[in-house]
């Protein structure tokens, strides 16, 4: 009975010897810090661990301070990626994982530098290279901030609060004043508003600031060599020269309004209606009416469909007629026409009834049944 005792007491000793090899450590943990080219933590990157031997991945996020951890790797050899925002930013192959912490890090700079290094440059070469890679990411911060005023800029004007829509904008020119689309913005924002202004003086400061802002936009943008590169850079710039001159004429700098319409023609000739068609409509409104009947000849001979444009002219014209002895309206050759034309391109259109009323007005013959093959002559 003793013996039988001794041989069950070894065995449970056994047992208990064995335990602590069941339950030994079988997975290592990793961590790190990712830093820019600055210098400065990458916060909310992710870092993947890819077990090229188990297929098993780890993606772990990067905390406020850069750093990343975690438990439970599986032992073996790893590709390991850095990425922000879906964009790879480093990577590394082969890095083995065993029982102990493998500590990983991410410096972005010094990564850089030792690249070019193995490119064969000098460290003097190296730091340049890695000072122009610096600023490239400096750029790019910089651009994302500022395409995200200006889109919250341009929402806020589409809604109609031009005052937030400038608020935004002027801010984005203090972070930097070299962006000539945020300027144009702000002169769209400042051109847009003036017509809510209850203060005349005030309206008229807004116009002014407009005019500014957009002569801004032109002077940068003519100024810059990737601009000139673009494919549609003089559509652009005829673009600003056309907003430009709707603000010189609403600020009553009429000969500006004018000088800028014709600048837009020479860089856009495509659209060479749409700005004589504007350029007719300031003078039309400045009371130069000689002037603006050129034009709206010019714009009838660029598109002869234009049904406003005949309207216009003959506005024009009946603003030069004049009284014989008898006292009756004579008005200038071709304005009757000029109403006929539009009522038989725009029979229903916009200024119809006020074309009818100025036929009435000079005793001409309102026609009717426009567009109609009138009988032949017996």
């Amino acid at each position: 009975m003793r013996k039988y005792f001794i041989l069950l007491l070894l065995s449970v000793l056994a047992v208990g010897l064995c335990a602590p090899l069941a339950s030994a450590q079988s997975t290592g943990s990793v961590s790190g810090v990712c830093k820019d080219t600055e210098g400065k933590p990458i916060v909310q990157a992710e870092v993947e661990w890819f077990g090229t031997e188990t297929g098993r991945k780890y993606t772990l996020k990067t905390n406020n301070k850069g750093e990343y951890f975690s438990l439970g790797v599986v032992p073996g050899k790893y590709n390991v990626k850095l990425s922000k925002d879906g964009k790879e930013l480093f990577h590394l192959n082969g890095v083995q994982v065993d029982l102990d912490e493998v500590k990983q890090d991410f410096d972005l700079r010094k990564e850089m530098t030792n690249a070019a290094q193995a490119q064969g440059m000098t460290p003097e070469q190296a730091k340049a290279k890695a000072e122009a890679a610096e600023k490239a990411a400096k750029e790019n911060k910089t651009i994302g901030t500022l395409n995200e005023r200006l889109r919250a800029a341009n929402a806020s004007i589409e809604a109609g609060d031009y005052e937030t829509a400038i608020a935004t904008l002027n801010d984005a020119n203090q972070l930097d004043n070299t962006r000539d689309p945020i300027w144009a913005s702000l002169a769209d924002a400042y051109r847009l508003s003036g017509p809510k202004q209850t203060d005349p003086a005030e309206k008229q400061k807004r116009f002014e600031m407009a005019v500014t802002s957009y002569q801004k936009a032109i002077e940068l943008r003519g100024a810059s060599e990737s601009a000139k590169k673009d494919p549609d850079n003089n559509k652009k710039m005829a673009g600003y020269y056309n907003n430009l001159a709707d603000a010189c004429a609403k600020a009553l700098k009429t000969d500006d309004a004018i000088t800028s319409y014709n600048k837009a023609i020479e860089l856009d000739p495509a659209h060479l209606s749409m700005y004589l068609f504007n350029e007719g409509a300031v003078l039309t409104n400045a009371g130069k009416a000689d002037e603006a009947i050129a034009i709206w000849d010019k714009v009838i001979a660029a598109d002869p469909t234009k049904a406003n444009a005949y309207y216009q002219k003959g506005v024009n014209l009946i603003a030069k007629e004049t009284t014989d002895k008898d006292g009756k309206v004579v008005a200038p050759p071709g304005t009757a026409e000029a109403f006929q034309k539009y009522l038989e391109l725009a029979p229903n259109g916009q200024f119809a009834d006020a074309a009818k009323e100025l036929l009435a007005s000079i005793g001409a013959t309102i026609e009717t049944g426009f567009g109609k093959k009138k009988p032949p002559k017996k």
